[in-house]
């Protein structure tokens, strides 16, 4: 019985491992550098030699940014899980949205570093831009169309409503506050009482006769 084949899978495995070793090592620094520094400040050559690979070994690995920062963003929020900021039914949704707002301002206080660079530096490299669009835009999209169906009821949410939970939602928002000194759950209280202030002035502008139909 010839053993060239299980010779040739054990190489293929070997090869295969050490391929993956270097990506992740590569991936590793990148995510690193950018929490220290910032994509856009961040290059090739700086990254080869915290991953210790040659240059055109990243290139090799990630032939493109596109390719490079989806496997950053999947690493970080891996190892940085996002909580669960959904509304929840049976839940008063004011209520769920002050605890949903102070799940995230924790994450975002965790993470801020690699938050701020990231939105500092999306709109000067076009691939980060439209990873961000494509994913973390059109996630915290979704959540703000969900808390809004939540609380506004039928007929559909106002755009005031809509407007002001994102910003309640948004990192930038949470980031200023933050930096005025208020804590998370101060945060989170004061963006859900203006949200329930913009559901009152809504439904007081709507007639009972409207609201039947």
């Amino acid at each position: 019985m010839s053993t060239d084949k299980p010779k040739r899978s054990y190489r293929l495995k070997a090869r295969a491992e050490r391929q993956q070793a270097t990506r992740d090592r590569i991936v590793a620094a990148t995510v690193a550098l950018h929490a220290a520094r910032g994509p856009a400040r961040t290059t090739i050559a700086d990254i080869a030699r915290r991953a210790q690979v040659q240059r055109l070994t990243v290139y090799n690995t990630f032939p493109d940014l596109n390719a490079l920062f989806g496997a950053c963003q999947g690493h970080f929020l891996a190892s940085h899980p996002p909580p669960d900021v959904a509304p929840r039914p049976r839940t008063p949704p004011l209520e769920r949205l002050e605890e949903a707002l102070c799940s995230l301002y924790g994450w975002f206080r965790a993470n801020a570093a690699m938050e701020r660079h990231v939105y500092r530096d999306r709109h000067l490299i076009a691939e980060l831009d439209a990873l961000m669009k494509r994913t973390g835009d059109a996630r915290i999209a979704a959540l703000v169309q969900a808390h809004a169906r939540a609380i506004g009821g039928r007929p559909a949410p106002a755009a005031a409503l809509i407007a002001m939970l994102a910003l309640a939602f948004s990192f930038a928002a949470w980031d200023v506050l933050a930096g005025q000194g208020l804590a998370d759950p101060q945060i989170a209280g004061l963006m859900t009482r203006a949200a329930g202030a913009a559901r009152r002035r809504r439904a007081a502008r709507v007639s009972p006769r409207a609201e039947r139909r």
